[in-house]
């Protein structure tokens, strides 16, 4: 089973990394003086592999961490080491994703053509997952669904992040499973609405050019400074995680933008009622 790496997975990788270079050492000195591979240190610093607290130790040795820091840094490769509910679904989510959306304090979204996985209804859900992802087998398609119902509990937490999706006008009128499909899923975002964690903007067809015209992406934020936000593109050919400053940033950017040309969340709200009323 491929690891796929926490927000504190990252937070690890990248103070690893920082170490070493604080030391002016490369990662084959590194692995030449632990008797380790190149690989296993690269490994280490980028978060492709499960940190083992031993290892961990042995790299703070080298670098001659004190505590407290060591001790927080052990603490935080305890903690990495944890499984999330997500790996009993290893089949299902190919990616680091939800990981890192489980512990995300603010989710922003946009998507021209669906509603996102966490408000999306049942049925709604079925219909994209089997057209989407070209299933016919229904264990398949369930065994994703369960993964979705438990995915979804993130907004019913006590400390749920805010969540902020923009969509296209388009989404509200697509029958994605038809008419009854729809009218409870636009029914759903009404509710959804309501709570003070969730906002759901619609960008109407009388904006003609904007800033979401290149496609759909995500923006993942986090409480603690240390952790950057994250900036996650979904493609069939796969996906795309942009950390950089200047790459997250442009993204902001171009979330803010698309947040000021959409209707305001009460004009959304009108909107999403007419929609689910004017349904075939």
């Amino acid at each position: 089973m491929n690891y796929r790496p926490t927000v504190r997975g990252r937070r690890l990788a990248r103070e690893l990394r920082k170490l070493r270079e604080d030391q002016g050492l490369t990662l084959q000195e590194v692995a030449d003086r632990l008797d380790w591979s190149r690989a296993t240190v690269s490994r280490l610093e980028t978060g492709q592999t499960r940190p083992k607290t031993d290892d961990i130790a042995g790299l703070l040795n080298l670098y001659g961490v004190p505590s407290p820091d060591r001790d927080a840094l052990i603490a935080l490769a305890g903690e990495t080491s944890r499984r999330g509910w997500w790996t009993a679904y290893a089949d299902v989510f190919t990616g680091s994703y939800v990981a890192l959306e489980d512990d995300a304090s603010r989710i922003r979204t946009w998507d021209p053509q669906l509603v996102h996985g966490l408000l999306q209804t049942e049925d709604y859900a079925r219909t994209v997952i089997t057209a989407g992802r070209l299933l016919s087998d229904t264990g398949q398609i369930e065994r994703r669904i369960d993964a979705r119902r438990i995915r979804q509990t993130l907004l019913d937490r006590e400390s749920a992040p805010h969540m902020h999706m923009i969509v296209d006008e388009a989404v509200l009128h697509r029958m994605i499973g038809g008419p009854g499909v729809m009218r409870a899923q636009l029914a759903r975002l009404g509710l959804l609405a309501e709570r003070e964690t969730i906002t759901i903007q619609v960008m109407p067809f009388a904006r003609r050019e904007h800033a979401g015209l290149d496609g759909r992406f995500t923006i993942l934020s986090y409480p603690d400074p240390a952790d950057p936000d994250i900036a996650y593109v979904e493609g069939t050919m796969g996906d795309v995680y942009l950390e950089s400053l200047a790459e997250t940033a442009k993204h902001v950017d171009r979330f803010q933008r698309i947040e000021e040309a959409a209707l305001s969340p009460e004009e959304s709200a009108h909107l999403i009622v007419k929609a689910a009323r004017s349904g075939p």
